[in-house]
């Protein structure tokens, strides 16, 4: 799965700390401390016909995240909703859209880890892309990969960090092996998530499990699934799941905002099920595209 250039995007607006500029002529100085070390958070947000499905949610969680690493200012929501707003009307945009925000600590007076040498504020970043659901509805292939996630007392999943070298590294065994994405462990053997998304299994009683969430984030997507299964009167469940679980599931499928649901056919090359998205995957994912469809703050 590799994403591909859309040509609307050549000449793309984006926002950097309220400075609206060409794709091309943006900027982040070397002293800004997510080029320095990665000292970031960030947010995906998926704009439908004019509406962010669950942006409070993305909001709350980029603070939560920005208050865990201690950030000396964070924006307020009304000023972050008014940049998005702003580069949104820059590139005429509607439907379709995905936004990442990231917000960093900011620029420092000098080269350095510490965060005493940021003095200027933080940094906040508006990009904006026309991005369709990034996964083929065909069905992922993953395999396990040998990078591990960390637990809570190395670094705690549940902040919504921009140093993703972790995921990259499953993300290069993947493409080598020629997968979609991998399948991640904890350090105690048990599935956290992909490299990108959260993971679901449908066992055969029909009910629904997803990782309890110790080296995973808390993902809007999945809390989304969990809350529809909830209206829906779904079995449902979530708890330590090891590979074997997912290898006699009888249906898979990843959750995030920028791919939404998609299922899995193949893990490791045993087929998942029949090897084809599931009823329950269709069900769910029907359930949440009338979400998507009817919800949303109004941001156009």
């Amino acid at each position: 799965m590799l994403q591909k250039f859309d040509p609307r995007n050549r000449d793309l607006i984006v926002n950097i700390n309220g400075r609206l500029v060409h794709r091309d002529e943006a900027g982040v100085s070397p002293f800004d401390s997510v080029v320095q070390g990665g000292d970031a958070v960030w947010e995906g947000l998926r704009l439908y016909n004019g509406r962010i499905f669950k942006l409070h949610e993305h909001l709350d969680r980029l603070e939560r995240s920005a208050r865990a690493l201690a950030f000396a200012e964070i924006p307020s929501h009304e000023k972050i909703v008014g940049e998005i707003q702003r580069t949104l009307a820059a590139n005429k945009m509607q439907d379709g859209v995905h936004i990442r925000l990231t917000l960093s600590r900011g620029v420092k007076i000098t080269s350095g880890m510490d965060p005493r040498l940021n003095q200027s504020g933080p940094t906040l970043i508006v990009l904006a892309e026309f991005k369709a659901p990034v996964y083929a509805k065909t069905g992922l292939k993953l395999i396990t990969s040998k990078i591990r996630r960390p637990p809570p007392e190395v670094l705690d999943a549940r902040i919504h960090h921009a140093n993703l070298l972790n995921s990259i590294l499953a993300k290069i065994e993947a493409n080598n092996a020629g997968a979609d994405d991998a399948l991640m462990l904890d350090t105690r053997g048990f599935i956290a998530e992909t490299n990108a998304t959260h993971v679901f299994i449908v066992q055969a009683a029909g009910e629904v499990r997803t990782s309890r969430v110790v080296a995973c984030p808390e993902g809007i997507t999945r809390a989304t699934v969990l809350e529809i299964c909830r209206a829906e009167k779904i079995p449902h469940t979530e708890r330590d799941l090891t590979i074997e679980d997912v290898y006699a599931a009888n249906e898979m499928f990843c959750t995030g905002t920028m791919g939404e649901l998609a299922g899995v056919v193949e893990v490791d090359g045993r087929m998942i099920g029949k090897g084809e998205i599931g009823a329950m995957t269709k069900r769910l994912s029907q359930l949440y595209g009338e979400r998507t469809a009817n919800e949303g703050v109004c941001v156009v």
